[in-house]
């Protein structure tokens, strides 16, 4: 796709409601695209496409089927068949693994990795056909620098990675392109409460959502947000082990979800997240 192409182009994102699912909405309708966003908070999604002036919004439950299915048949009627998907939608709740309940557990690996594995068998049977299309699923750099009191999520999120390689593998010539995003700390609200590597800025939602446009206007496999965090993480691969866990230490590793976490200002997330 270039620039241009993107005008006309129908896009479903999950978890649109909020955050960097908002955020890339507001980019790519400014690019000319259609977008439907889906989310299971149906109060700020209401507020969300009135804000954003969509025309095509509903409940999706990621983490059912048929609920996704329905989703997506709902916009293929209304604004034609789907040219990309963006499986946005996760959770992270955080702490020390001992203290996290089963049913937080289960419910990130069913929303952070089911969901996308569904959105993306739907999003394959509509695209394969027509050798065209393109999924980008939202990883993090949790799921290559593993943080501790977020176990769960970063092993979510390197499942995503994987999964999102192999299909991308296994359907290289078929016309349709699969590509991941890996955001560092996002200011959004999935981070409250918490501070970042030390020594290095946040990302801005608009960021990971201009990365997102770049990749359907020119597609790879992957895009790192921010580039500087990236650059880190991949410089991490080649040190001894014992060094790149000393650089994690020295950048607060050890303390993001565990002893640094603001539990006050993070409580209405967690329980929003646990609940959703």
């Amino acid at each position: 796709m270039t620039s241009s192409s993107l005008r006309g182009q129908v896009v479903v994102i999950t978890g649109g409601a909020r955050g960097i699912g908002y955020a890339t909405a507001r980019t790519l309708i400014e690019r000319g695209a259609r977008v439907a966003i889906g989310d299971i908070d149906e109060t700020r999604l209401l507020a969300a496409a009135d804000e954003l002036g969509l025309e095509v919004t509903g409940r999706l439950d990621v983490t059912d089927a048929e609920s996704f299915r329905a989703f997506y048949s709902m916009v293929s009627e209304r604004l034609g068949t789907p040219d990309v998907l963006i499986n946005n939608a996760g959770i992270m709740p955080v702490g020390p693994t001992l203290e996290e309940p089963e049913e937080a557990a289960r419910r990130m690996v069913d929303i952070n990795l089911h969901g996308v594995i569904t959105g993306t068998k739907i999003a394959l049977a509509s695209m394969l056909p027509r050798r065209n299309g393109h999924i980008i699923n939202i990883a993090s750099m949790a799921g290559e620098a593993f943080v501790p009191g977020a176990a769960t999520y970063c092993a979510t999120k390197a499942a995503v990675i994987a999964f999102t390689e192999a299909v991308r593998l296994e359907h290289r010539t078929s016309g349709v392109s699969v590509s991941l995003v890996l955001p560092t700390f996002t200011n959004t609200e999935l981070v409250a409460g918490t501070t970042g590597p030390r020594g290095f800025r946040n990302a801005e939602p608009e960021e990971i959502a201009d990365a997102i446009a770049g990749l359907l206007e020119r597609p790879r496999p992957r895009a790192y947000v921010t580039r500087v965090m990236g650059q880190v993480l991949a410089a991490q691969r080649f040190m001894p082990r014992s060094v790149a866990e000393g650089l994690a230490r020295r950048l607060g590793g050890e303390q993001m979800f565990l002893a640094g976490v603001d539990t006050s200002a993070r409580q209405a997330y967690e329980q929003r997240a646990r609940k959703s």
